[in-house]
């Protein structure tokens, strides 16, 4: 991500010292050839800055939508304006060396709005291409990440849960009449010698009977 930046703040100050420049060599050349044209002395010191000002506020518009990657489809006006207001920079820079008759000052004239126009061209397309490469390069991350599992999946894939099945309820115990009559007989003897109610296991002891069974007795004590 660090590299990223770095390379796209190198590339927007390398199309911010281009407009300066061209901006520089144009204002003196502009000048002189709007005075040379007859064009009244406070005037003549406007026209490059609207010109080169439109430069700087179309390069300035076209980096922030490249870098959020709008197509050039859709920066197509902005482009041709860009490209209209760089061919114009470059004639009003070579225009009075050319009239003059100095051919080798106009080529070297030229050097700043030719550089203009082409990092107008080409500095968009390369921000626009370093943020699809930014936004492929996070593809990947995202695309590991593991998929949700659809919920009937997920269900088969949980480990089967053990249900316990509800256990039957033991059949009551029939008590026979005369067997519940010694049981009574035998509570009421512990009771009067210890004072406290017998339990199913002392009846089970007493009588000799299951467990099952004492505890039927001693529920219908």
């Amino acid at each position: 991500m660090t590299e990223d930046r770095i390379t796209q703040r190198t590339i927007t100050a390398v199309m911010i010292v281009i407009a300066a420049l061209a901006f520089v060599f144009s204002f003196g050349n502009v000048w002189a050839l709007a005075l040379r044209l007859g064009v009244p002395a406070p005037i003549a010191p406007l026209i490059a800055p609207m010109v080169d000002l439109s430069v700087v506020g179309l390069l300035v518009a076209l980096r922030y939508l490249s870098l959020r990657g709008v197509t050039p489809e859709q920066m197509k006006a902005a482009t041709r304006l860009m490209h209209f207001s760089g061919l114009l920079t470059l004639a009003l820079n070579i225009a009075e060396p050319v009239v003059a008759g100095h051919y080798g000052r106009a080529a070297v004239d030229a050097v700043a709005p030719l550089l203009l126009l082409g990092w107008g061209a080409v500095g968009p397309q390369l921000l626009r291409a370093f943020h699809t490469v930014a936004s492929d390069a996070t593809a990947p991350a995202t695309a590991a990440e593991p998929a949700p599992v659809p919920a009937l999946a997920a269900s088969q894939a949980r480990p089967a849960v053990a249900v316990t099945a509800p256990v039957p309820a033991a059949p009551a115990v029939k008590v026979p009449e005369p067997l519940l009559t010694e049981a009574r007989s035998i509570a009421a003897s512990h009771q009067a010698e210890h004072g406290e109610t017998i339990t199913p296991t002392q009846l089970k002891m007493r009588l000799g009977i299951g467990l099952p069974m004492a505890t039927a007795l001693h529920a219908a004590l």
